[in-house]
């Protein structure tokens, strides 16, 4: 009897060490469950690296803001060749602490009073400007705006006459804000809004001598 007791008794046992085995799995299971979390944990990192690889590759658009930059509009200068064209300088000046690229063609709107075609003139643009150019604070870059002053009977879309804008509304290339300025060459424009190639234009920035 006793020797039957002591085999229940021993079989309890490693019964019980099977048991206690199977109880310190879990935290293994646990841990093994902690080092996958943490594995996937580094996936933001990876995310994170691949946007400051972005971020670090749009740093590398260094285009001058409208807010590094002032406009003013230059004396205008009749062209020889008898067309009626004036080239009014359009120049723009970093006031920024920065250097800054600037090329392209601006964006340039005429304002002025109600005319058959109505009160703004989108002029077209011409890219025949510097393929790049820098400026430096203080500096300064020029596009210009070739006007067509009408002449005699001329007439223009939709029977649209001698127009005289107020102020243009100019946009740096690339940019979406825009800086208005008076129309300080006084010169009145022949409207050709729906001409293929009308005689008001807008050209592209060119560098200024150093």
């Amino acid at each position: 009897m006793k020797k039957a007791t002591v085999a229940m008794a021993i079989g309890v046992v490693a019964a019980g060490g099977l048991l206690g085995a199977c109880g310190t799995a879990t935290p293994s299971n646990t841990a093994a469950a902690g080092t996958s979390s943490t594995t996937h944990s580094a996936t933001p990192v990876a995310k994170t690296s691949a946007n400051a690889a972005g971020s670090s590759s749009g740093s590398s658009d260094s285009r001058c803001a409208t807010g590094d930059l002032s406009v003013t509009l230059g004396a205008p200068k009749k062209h020889d060749d008898g067309s009626g064209q004036f080239e009014v300088p359009v120049v723009f000046k970093n006031t920024s602490s920065h250097s800054c690229d600037l090329y392209g063609v601006p964006d340039v709107s005429l304002l002025g009073p109600d005319d058959p075609n109505g009160s703004t003139y989108q002029l077209v643009t011409t890219d025949n400007g510097a393929p790049r150019n820098q400026v430096g604070p203080g500096e300064t870059a020029t596009a210009s705006i070739t006007v067509l002053e009408p002449s005699g009977d001329s007439v223009g879309s939709l029977g649209s006459k001698s127009w005289l804008p107020t102020k243009a509304k100019i946009t740096p290339p690339t940019q979406s804000q825009s800086i208005t300025v008076d129309w300080t060459p006084k010169i009145p424009v022949l409207r050709q809004d729906s001409a293929t190639h009308p005689g008001s234009y807008v050209n592209g920035i060119l560098a200024d001598p150093s």
